[in-house]
């Protein structure tokens, strides 16, 4: 029987170690990709990026974009990412159609243990992101682990998701 390793715990929403050499390779890789197109942006470097994604439609990336990994990011039609965006996509992003998202907003699917050993360790755990369709996300704004927002929404600039927000919901943190 072979090991699972820690890739296939963090994508199968397991307990995982982040400072795994694999997954260290793996967010270098992505690293590079991104680098490569913010530092000279054009639908040819977009491509490094757009490569690592699990699925996109039609989008458009600002530069300065990061991610953790791509497998695990999932755009649809009409996507707008402004400019110094984050997507810590240890698990699953799932964003829809229609999509605006402002400067500088972060997504974090990651997150880590309360207990000091366990986080020294590297042990991790993540849970999914789901946005909407038609969402307008404001600068600045940091949705947290596990949070669904839906369709139609506005997250305000700055906002600190925390909680789940409903449909044509107004959030301002």
């Amino acid at each position: 029987m072979t090991e699972t390793t820690e890739f296939e715990k963090m994508i199968h929403g397991e307990t995982f170690n982040a400072i795994d050499l694999d997954l260290r390779l793996r967010r270098e890789a992505a690293r590079l990709a991104c680098a490569k197109f913010n530092a000279h942006p054009s639908k040819g470097n977009l491509r490094h990026v757009t490569r690592l994604f699990a699925e996109f439609g039609s989008v458009v990336i600002e530069p300065g974009f990061q991610c953790d990994y791509g497998s695990q990011i999932h755009l649809g039609e009409r996507v707008y990412i402004n400019f110094h965006c984050v997507f810590l996509d240890s698990a699953k992003i799932q964003i829809g159609d229609d999509v605006l998202i402002g400067p500088g907003v972060h997504l974090y699917t990651v997150d880590h243990p309360r207990d000091a050993e366990q986080r020294a360790s590297g042990e991790c755990f993540a849970r999914p992101i789901t946005i909407g369709n038609k969402v307008w996300i404001g600068g600045g704004a940091k949705i947290l682990p596990g949070i669904k927002i839906g369709d139609n929404a506005i997250i305000a600039a700055n906002a600190v998701v925390t909680r789940h927000i409903a449909d044509n919901e107004r959030y301002y943190g």
